[in-house]
């Protein structure tokens, strides 16, 4: 909300200054304000404010475009020709000076917002075309001018303008709208980097892993080839994806526990208990962030006795993952963390409030709860 007034401030600046404007130049003579109509003079604030709000709002692009200053510059001198008209003639609801002021609205708001117009310029001729008709019909057609002044005072008049101040309205919420879709574009790039930082340096040592294997022709070889080539494509192309079923992420979990398995020439126990409904959907590689921590800030720094207990389970409203690992306290990575950063900011674009993570430390152990809505 903050950022969408700061690139609209323009907009308080011009429905500001607007009002005492509209006095002075009463005072001067040169517009006649309605003395007992307070709706009307708000409604006039509202559409010149947002004219002149235009002007300060586009001036950076004005600078760059001499052809359209000089196409604004024409609808002021066309603007103020209005106002030297009606002060000249003195007559209310000149026909002529508001047919003026309406080519200047008009035209000033094509010259800035031509997208808008060209979008709604049907909307806009269904509001204006009938209303303008109708009132010149009154203005000249129904009696003279005392004629006109009394259907006028039991006339409900804020109708002729209210399209305008409702057409104000579409034309913020088009803006709120491309505010939205902007940030919805930048959280599906950020998200989408977050993505390629997944698993790098699992890959290349899993990699050089299988390269010992085939130089000592292990049998093992060939199955470490299987489960990485299903851990990679699951990393690229469902990775890609917004949800996955909860039964992939579980196999996808146990390639890469079985696959570290292999590297290590030590005793580890690492228990993954996982009673749920394998047909729930949830975001793709989250878990395995988790469990790439436990094994690189845990199970990596010990010697013995080495323990990672994983248990994946669901309740009415969420699905939980909780994660114990130990490590040795003198072997903390400077590094520990980055991929908890990365977790939190993908949950926190991914489930805003819909989601909890904990991480508990003692003196050796590590234990991280995440809960997550089964419900979007």
């Amino acid at each position: 909300m903050i950022q969408f007034l700061k690139k609209y401030k323009a907009f308080l600046f011009g429905f500001i200054i607007i009002v005492p404007i509209f006095y002075l130049l009463d005072y001067l003579g040169y517009i006649l304000l309605p003395e007992n109509s307070s709706y009307e003079i708000v409604i006039y604030s509202i559409i010149w404010g947002t004219i002149i709000a235009l002007l300060f709002h586009h001036y950076n692009y004005l600078k760059k475009k001499r052809k359209t200053v000089l196409r604004v510059v024409g609808l002021i001198v066309l603007f103020f020709t209005a106002l030297f008209i009606d002060g000249y003639m003195k007559m209310p609801d000149n026909p002529i000076t508001l047919s003026l002021l309406m080519v200047f609205w008009f035209g000033l708001a094509y010259i800035l917002i031509p997208a808008f117009i060209i979008k709604y310029w049907k909307l806009i001729a269904l509001f204006f075309g009938p209303i303008f008709l109708y009132f010149i019909y009154l203005r000249l057609f129904s009696g003279d001018l005392e004629a006109y002044l009394k259907i006028k005072e039991d006339f409900p008049f804020f109708i002729f303008i209210l399209p305008i101040p409702i057409l104000f309205f579409v034309w913020v919420f088009e803006q709120w709208k491309w505010v939205q879709n902007l940030k919805a574009e930048k959280s599906k790039t950020e998200l989408s980097l977050l993505r390629t930082q997944i698993n790098p340096h699992f890959f290349f040592n899993t990699l050089n892993n299988l390269y010992a294997l085939t130089v000592k022709n292990s049998k093992q070889a060939p199955d470490v080839i299987l489960k990485l080539s299903d851990m990679m494509r699951y990393t690229i192309y469902e990775g890609e994806k917004e949800t996955v079923k909860i039964g992939d992420e579980i196999e996808y979990l146990k390639n890469y526990i079985e696959l570290h398995k292999i590297r290590y020439r030590k005793t580890v126990e690492i228990t993954f208990k996982h009673q749920i409904d394998t047909g729930l959907t949830v975001a793709p590689l989250l878990f395995i962030i988790l469990l790439e921590n436990a094994f690189k800030h845990g199970i990596e720094t010990l010697t013995e006795n080495a323990f990672i207990h994983m248990n994946l389970y669901e309740d009415t409203h969420y699905i939980h993952f909780d994660i114990e690992n130990n490590f040795d306290p003198k072997e903390i990575s400077e590094s520990n963390g980055i991929g908890l950063q990365n977790l939190k900011r993908r949950l926190s674009l991914l489930y805003k409030d819909r989601h909890e993570l904990h991480v508990d430390k003692t003196k050796n152990t590590y234990k991280t709860t995440l809960k997550i809505s089964k419900h979007a």
